[in-house]
């Protein structure tokens, strides 16, 4: 952070651009917490809630959960202490102009720092996902970028490592789409905002963290907090 000012950023890019990665170590770095929307969904699905169920039917065909659903959790983790008073890196959140305008009402009178764009190409995207295992025990992620010590074996726990739902070819060619249509012009609301910054996506994680960190520094914000 700056000055001891709280750091809100916003992490976008297409589906298996690195997003949750990068915000993990955003959050360590730089002292902050990191608000998935797709944890949260998940958990829902998990606990099998009358909201899980719903966002469920959504997810599972590849599509986004509706505004009215979204737009509550996400007041709701806004206004916890952590967030208020630290900041955060924003995962999945938003995604389209109108959760945008949305997410600025809620921070308002403050506002976002940065909105950091991790670019990828569509066929890199494509190989990730469809290659990608969660473990159905911790939640660790692996892929062919970052494969287990040992096949369908989760290297952090040893629970079994699965394929999620909508990590299937047709559900991330349905994603991709909907992103193009729908998120794909959010990067022109925050660019008109003077808040978008682009970062190249491809390399290791620790290449991408560190591209992240100097467009963090040119602005101003440091890692510790």
């Amino acid at each position: 952070m700056v000055s001891g000012h709280p750091l809100r950023l916003v992490m976008v890019g297409r589906q298996g651009a690195g997003k949750g990665t990068q915000c993990v170590r955003v959050s360590h770095r730089y002292a902050i917490p990191h608000i998935s929307t797709g944890d949260m969904l998940r958990a829902a699905v998990g606990a099998g809630s009358p909201f899980g169920q719903l966002a469920k039917s959504f997810m599972d065909r590849g599509e986004l959960v509706p505004d009215t659903v979204i737009n509550g959790v996400i007041a709701e983790r806004l206004d916890q202490p952590d967030a208020r008073l630290r900041g955060f890196v924003l995962d999945g959140f938003p995604r389209t102009k109108d959760q945008a305008v949305e997410l600025n009402a809620l921070l308002a009178p403050a506002s976002l720092h940065m909105v950091i764009n991790l670019e990828v190409s569509v066929a890199l995207v494509l190989r990730r996902l469809s290659s990608r295992r969660v473990c159905s025990v911790c939640g660790s992620i692996y892929s062919d970028d970052l494969p287990p010590k040992t096949a369908g074996i989760c290297d952090n726990c040893g629970g079994e490592l699965v394929q999620r739902e909508d990590d299937t070819e047709a559900a991330i060619l349905r994603r991709l789409e909907i992103y193009e249509k729908a998120t794909a012009p959010l990067l022109g609301f925050y660019a008109e905002m003077g808040l978008l910054e682009t970062v190249d996506g491809v390399g290791t994680p620790d290449e991408v963290l560190a591209r992240i960190s100097e467009v963090l520094a040119e602005h101003g914000f440091y890692e510790g907090g």
